[in-house]
């Protein structure tokens, strides 16, 4: 069963129309699924690609958005080794005022206090769990809250809030994070509105900046 729609700006109940989901891709995951993301799963088509509920997936962005907003801006550490991830995290660092790391994720990074690139965040957001275990591992031991965004063959230990989704996809991980910076800032009471966001979904994707 799909969860409950919430009240938003859009005319379906989600924070945008369920095409700008479809079109993005973001509900498209892999011909494997684990125990872990069974849940999310609305149905596995013929050719065994299993695709992933859209209003959990709108729901859960929601989710994570207001657990994020408890934490100021430079709090918060986004982490994307994965080429197709890294603007859209970059973005979303750079839009909110948050911390990035892209590209490879140094070991210690979060528990290493001797090392060059240590830092203290008080909570860490992954774009992938498979690319950046290194920084939910660290994570994990040094006891911070970890959220992800996670496909249909992820697992999610130590894992605190799951985002269900195409991670894989330069469109669909950018729609993402933008939906999640422009949920934060709302949250933050930073602006009182969607149409108050006015950063391009374009330049998540990589786009004209």
């Amino acid at each position: 069963m799909a969860e409950k729609k919430k009240k938003s700006g859009s005319g379906d109940g989600l924070l945008v129309p369920v095409e700008q989901y479809l079109s993005a891709g973001i509900h498209i995951g892999t011909v494997f699924r684990t125990g872990f993301m069974r849940k999310y799963i609305f149905k596995t088509r013929p050719d065994r690609l299993n695709l992933i509920d859209i209003q959990k997936i709108d729901y859960k962005i929601r989710m994570a958005a207001k657990f994020l907003a408890h934490y100021e801006p430079g709090d918060i550490l986004v982490v994307a080794r994965r080429k197709y991830a890294q603007n859209a995290a970059r973005k979303f660092a750079e839009v909110v005022g948050a911390k990035a790391i892209v590209g490879r994720f140094v070991p210690g990074t979060l528990t290493n206090p001797g090392a060059k690139e240590f830092i203290e965040p008080s909570v860490v957001v992954v774009s992938d769990p498979i690319a950046d275990r290194e920084a939910i591992d660290e994570a994990a031991k040094v006891r911070i809250p970890v959220v992800a965004i996670c496909n249909t063959n992820n697992t999610t230990q130590n894992i605190d809030i799951v985002i269900p989704g195409n991670n894989r996809g330069k469109k669909a991980i950018a729609l993402i994070y933008w939906l999640l910076a422009r949920e934060y800032l709302k949250n933050r009471g930073v602006i009182k509105s969607d149409d108050e966001f006015n950063v391009p979904l374009e330049e998540f994707e990589g786009g004209k900046r």
